[in-house]
């Protein structure tokens, strides 16, 4: 957290001008008055937060480690992202230490949290943002022209980390929003119009604890299915519990099926338990991440699916089928097991059994392997891990 005198900008905010009327203005008032009164009771204990409490005291909120929140909240929830969080800033307390990373360690520490992409960003913005001296941008405008950062995630550091009025606005608040004012847009199409609904609820002080609040509201009240209405500090004003049918918004289109995608997987082993591993290439589907061997699949094509397509000799055996879902087709894995002597072919490279929990594999990665060796990813024990002889 940053300290408590620290100097910061203000700006003035009229939170009036997306509105026609002096009426509108006090009824966006009067929700955004009692959803921050509901937060400063009911808020979520985060660890990159600063609770209303504190910032009652003037405790304000590390830009660093609201930007690197967000960028994992970025489709993960938040109980996925609190475990990588704190192994982060253990790792890298502040930007200057992240840059001074290599892109292999921070590709690592990621591994598993999916969206590899936003990890490739995340090392490219950190590398900027410490080579212009260490202080992120306060604007949305500066925060968009860095790596990573579109435009919620720059409303939403504008907002968190530096108190400046922006409309944040990420699938909570859309469902809130939706739901307030039986918006019946299809969600797709509704965006701009859910959009403006807070840009006029926006209020002019406490901004990032009404973002917050409003992200807050739809993760634990105004939930997805069977959302506690009785509960919710906005549901006098909200049109879809007058017409008894909150579930109903937001309105989504069907979605369309995903497409299959089929390839193999091979997985190779040393005599010492050493797995023979590869990288990606940098861009791309999991760029720079680590995999075992396998054929060429890509999201719009099918790679060879028998053990014929090997890339190189070996007694491969079937070890079973793997499936995982990708944003935008499902692949299913065919995977081989082999025992390989000698060095590492052109471009590969051992990865010594206690060694693989620590490797940037995803997780389509470690399900291959595990079907091949049950166990091999997971961290060893304290006792159980063995490392070499010097």
């Amino acid at each position: 957290m940053a300290p408590a005198d620290q100097t910061r900008k203000t700006v003035s905010w009229d939170s009036g001008k997306a509105t026609s009327g002096d009426s509108s203005r006090a009824a966006s008032g009067h929700i955004a008055s009692r959803l921050l009164g509901w937060y400063d009771v009911h808020h979520r204990e985060l660890p990159w937060r600063i609770t209303p409490r504190e910032h009652a005291r003037g405790v304000r909120p590390d830009p660093y480690r609201i930007w690197l929140s967000e960028i994992m909240l970025q489709q993960t929830t938040v109980e996925a992202v609190k475990a990588y969080f704190r192994i982060f800033v253990e790792k890298w307390p502040d930007v200057g230490a992240l840059a001074a990373a290599s892109a292999e360690d921070v590709m690592k520490a990621w591994a598993g949290l999916g969206y590899y992409s936003r990890a490739r960003n995340l090392k490219a913005c950190a590398d900027l943002v410490a080579a212009r001296g260490g202080r992120f941008p306060d604007t949305e405008t500066a925060l968009r022209e860095l790596p990573g950062i579109g435009a919620y995630t720059s409303a939403a550091i504008t907002a968190i980390a530096f108190d400046r009025p922006a409309a944040v606005v990420d699938g909570n608040v859309e469902r809130v929003i939706s739901r307030l004012f039986s918006i019946a847009t299809p969600l797709s199409e509704a965006k701009p119009e859910i959009r403006a609904h807070v840009e006029r609820m926006v209020p002019g002080t406490r901004p990032g604890d009404f973002a917050q609040a409003m992200m807050d509201l739809g993760a634990t009240i105004c939930t997805p299915r069977r959302p506690r209405c009785m509960l919710c500090p906005l549901r006098e004003d909200c049109s879809a519990v007058v017409s008894g049918d909150p579930e109903h918004f937001p309105v989504r289109l069907p979605k369309a099926d995903k497409p299959q995608r089929h390839g193999a997987a091979f997985v190779a082993v040393r005599a010492d338990g050493a797995i023979l591993l590869r990288k990606r290439a940098e861009k791309g589907l999991l760029g720079g991440m680590t995999e075992v061997p396998t054929t060429g699949w890509t999201a719009r094509i099918d790679g060879a699916t028998t053990e014929a397509a090997a890339p190189f000799p070996g007694d491969w055996r079937y070890a079973g089928r793997i499936a995982h879902v990708f944003t935008h087709f499902a692949l299913q894995l065919e995977v081989f097991h082999a025992h390989i002597k000698g060095d590492a072919p052109d471009g590969h490279f051992w990865s010594l059994a206690h060694e693989i929990s620590g490797e940037a594999l995803p997780t389509v990665m470690k399900k291959a392997i595990e079907a091949a060796i049950p166990g091999a990813t997971k961290k060893p024990s304290l006792h159980s891990a063995k490392r070499p002889h010097d």
